[in-house]
C-alpha cells in the first residue's frame, strides 16, 4: 500500500521528490541612494530599503543564514527621460556590488538590469516623443548600465524589460567587451501582472502614465511563452526567469517539460509575498505554507527561485539542522 510510505515523517522526508535548499534560493535586495537609510517597506512585511552604510548588516544576515545568491536593484537619487544614473559608478547598486564583493565574494551577485526605476516616467526604457518605447535607444542603453554593473563586479545580468533584442544586443556586448562567460538570467516570460504592487512601492518604478502591456506578456497567454523561450534560446540566453511564479506554474511546468535543460528561476513576486504575510498575520494560513508555495513552484520544475521569504526560511533551514 502507498499509505506505508507515510506511515512517519521520516520516511516521508527519505522519499520526497523534491527538497528544497537554502541555494535554490535567491533573495531580492533594493538600495537606496542615502548611506545611511534603512526604512521598512509598509506593502511588504520584513523588507527593507537599504543605505550603504547599512547594507552591512543585511550582508551579515545573508552570510549567517548561509544565503547563496541576491538579486539587486537600485533607488536613485534623481531620474529623468533615459535613466542616466544606472550607469553611475557612484550609483547605489554598483557601490553595493562592490560591497557584497569586499564582505561576502562568495555570494552570487545578481543585477536587475531596467530603466523603472531611473526614469522620471517609470517606463523600462527610453521613449519617443510620442510615448511609445525606443527600442533601439534603450537597447543601447541597456547596454552601457549593464556595462557599468559588470565593472562594478556583477556576477549575473538580469535583463527585466521584456524589450526584444535584450539577449542579443548583451551578448554581443558582453563578448566583444571581453565577458564572454557571464551568465545573462533573462525576464523571458513575464507576465503584466496585478501581483507587482508591492514592488512598485518599493522601488519607486510605478509607471507615471499607462502601463507595460504592450511589451510584457498578457496574462491569458501560455503558448506564447514558447515564442519567448525559443527566441531567447537563440539569442544566447543562460537562465530564464519566469515571473510571477505561484500563478503561472502551469507555464513553469511546460517550459521545463519541453526545454528540460534550459535553468527556470521563478520569481514569487512582491504581491504573492504579501498576500501570504497578510494571510499568515491574520492566522488565517500557518507559516508552514510558505514551505508549500517555494516547495510548489521548484516542484514545477524551477531550478532556483527568486523570492522575498530567503532570509528567513533560510534561518528556518539552519535552526532545524
Amino acid at each position: 500500500m502507498v499509505a506505508r510510505l507515510r506511515s512517519s515523517s521520516s520516511l516521508r522526508h527519505l522519499l520526497a521528490e523534491t527538497q528544497l535548499e537554502v541555494s535554490d534560493l535567491i533573495y531580492p535586495i533594493f538600495v537606496h541612494h542615502q548611506a545611511d537609510h534603512h526604512e521598512p517597506i509598509p506593502s511588504m512585511p520584513g523588507q527593507y530599503q537599504w543605505g550603504l552604510n547599512t547594507l552591512d548588516r543585511m550582508i551579515d544576515a545573508c552570510v549567517q543564514a548561509g544565503i547563496q545568491s541576491v538579486l539587486l536593484f537600485g533607488l536613485p537619487a534623481c531620474k529623468d527621460a533615459k535613466g542616466s544614473a544606472s550607469w553611475d559608478q557612484s550609483g547605489p547598486v554598483q557601490q553595493a556590488i562592490k560591497r557584497f564583493k569586499q564582505k561576502a565574494p562568495h555570494i552570487l551577485v545578481i543585477v536587475d538590469l531596467c530603466f523603472c526605476q531611473y526614469t522620471d516616467h517609470g517606463h523600462c526604457g527610453v521613449l519617443n516623443h510620442h510615448g511609445t518605447l525606443n527600442h533601439q535607444e534603450t537597447l543601447k542603453l541597456l547596454s552601457k548600465q549593464m556595462m557599468s554593473l559588470v565593472e562594478a563586479g556583477a556576477d549575473v545580468i538580469a535583463p527585466s524589460g521584456m524589450i526584444d533584442k535584450t539577449v542579443a544586443t548583451l551578448r554581443q556586448t558582453l563578448d566583444q567587451a571581453g565577458y564572454p562567460m557571464l551568465p545573462i538570467m533573462n525576464y523571458t516570460v513575464k507576465y503584466c501582472s496585478h501581483f507587482y504592487g508591492p514592488f512598485r512601492d518599493a522601488a519607486d518604478g510605478a509607471p507615471s502614465s499607462g502601463d507595460r502591456s504592450t511589451h510584457q506578456m498578457d496574462f491569458r497567454q501560455r503558448s506564447e511563452a514558447f515564442s519567448e523561450i525559443e527566441q531567447d534560446l537563440e539569442e544566447g540566453v543562460d537562465m530564464a526567469i519566469i515571473k510571477p511564479a505561484g500563478a503561472y506554474l502551469d507555464v513553469i511546468a511546460r517550459i521545463h517539460d519541453r526545454y528540460p535543460q534550459l535553468p527556470l528561476v521563478g520569481y514569487q513576486v512582491s504581491g504573492e509575498y504579501a498576500s501570504l504575510c497578510a494571510a499568515i498575520e491574520k492566522g488565517w494560513l500557518g507559516p508552514s505554507v510558505i514551505e508549500e508555495s517555494l516547495l510548489a513552484i521548484k516542484r514545477a520544475g524551477a531550478t532556483a527561485i527568486i523570492t522575498y521569504f530567503a532570509l528567513d526560511y533560510a534561518r528556518q533551514l539552519r535552526e532545524n539542522v
